[in-house]
């Protein structure tokens, strides 16, 4: 059997909502499930297999829910919690979510999001994803438009995995985080490439970060959308190599728990706090002008200083460090040579 692309088998998988709001541009209108009917176990469960499976049970799916086997319906978010396996950190600026609110609101809520019975509560529901869906919902008062499937736990790591593959705005951390919880959910790394959409190679990076740099270290963090890949690697290499130094670094992230500044910000001061030429217990100095306004941090190492800039005023801080290193040089020759006269 031909293999077709990975992300499009994911991203199709995952998409089981926009199925049922006619996203398939290929495929016909599915005509309208009766009330009351699940989507069985086995179309996510399936996912545990290989990704040729993957791609014969989306096909599955598909004619499951033409013929009737699953139904949307509305449900009060009040009897919905939340996944038991969170996907998302929490986000600095809240403007993005207010627009999906109000897009939600003036527009109704297109796509259902996905909800299994709560394992332990009666007459409740856990989601699989869709909790902005939910959330936004719940603050407008309104009911939440939502397909019920029958799911065990594992399933439902891996479905979540599944749904944020063909998902934009997930950062980096965010999908190492999530790794990290079906890493612990058993689920086997097989799976995990798909789920996620990733390689094996991309699998280990992510391994690196998280089996090095606690959970909690990286949820005081937060989400860091500017930082990337490289510079995790380079922090989770810093605490590899200095792991004593963690200390420091939730000492230094306890200073920003009220969210005073971004998880980009956070992190830089994270990566700053770990730096191994420091020494343990101090921590980088802030540097700020005669108003307080912060314009970076100093680290001094034996022969290194190393200031990190924060925000436009500190990248002028910068320039105008740049531009008077010469007249100091000059000074401290001129030292030299009236010290050594």
């Amino acid at each position: 059997m031909s293999k077709a692309p990975r992300k499009s088998i994911v991203a199709s998988f995952g998409l089981l909502s926009a199925e049922l709001e006619n996203k398939l541009t290929d495929e016909p209108t599915p005509p309208a499930p009766p009330q009351g009917a699940r989507v069985g176990a086995g179309v996510i469960g399936a996912a545990h297999r290989a990704i040729d499976d993957i791609r014969t049970e989306r096909d599955r799916l598909k004619a499951i829910v033409e013929a009737g086997g699953g139904a949307v319906r509305e449900l009060d978010p009040a009897v919905i919690d939340p996944s038991p396996f969170p996907d998302r950190l929490p986000d600095d600026d809240e403007a993005s979510f207010e627009a999906f609110r109000k897009s939600i609101e003036s527009e109704g809520q297109k796509v259902p999001i996905q909800v299994r019975k709560h394992p332990s509560s009666a007459d409740r529901y856990q989601i699989i994803y869709g909790h902005r869906r939910w959330l936004a919902a719940k603050q407008l008062g309104r009911p939440v438009r939502a397909l019920e499937v029958e799911i065990s736990d594992l399933d439902l790591v891996l479905a979540q995995g599944i749904e944020n593959a063909s998902r934009q705005d997930l950062t980096w951390i965010e999908r190492a985080l999530f790794a990290s919880r079906m890493d612990e959910a058993g689920i086997k790394p097989r799976d995990i490439y798909a789920a996620l959409s990733i390689e094996d190679a991309e699998l280990a990076r992510m391994r690196s970060v998280y089996r090095v740099i606690p959970a909690d270290v990286i949820e005081a963090i937060g989400r860091a959308p500017k930082i990337g890949r490289p510079r995790w690697l380079q922090l989770a290499k810093a605490v590899s190599a200095h792991p004593e130094v963690l200390q420091s670094v939730r000492t230094t992230l306890r200073k920003y728990q009220d969210r005073s500044q971004n998880s980009d910000q956070r992190f830089q001061r994270a990566l700053a706090a770990v730096n191994p030429a420091v020494k343990q217990g101090s921590e980088p100095l802030v540097l700020s002008d005669s108003t307080g306004r912060t314009l970076g941090a100093l680290v001094v190492r034996p022969k290194e200083v190393r200031i990190a800039a924060e925000g436009p005023l500190g990248i002028e801080f910068l320039k105008f460090v740049e531009a008077e290193l010469p007249g100091l040089a000059e000074r401290f020759a001129r030292q030299q040579d009236h010290a050594n006269s």
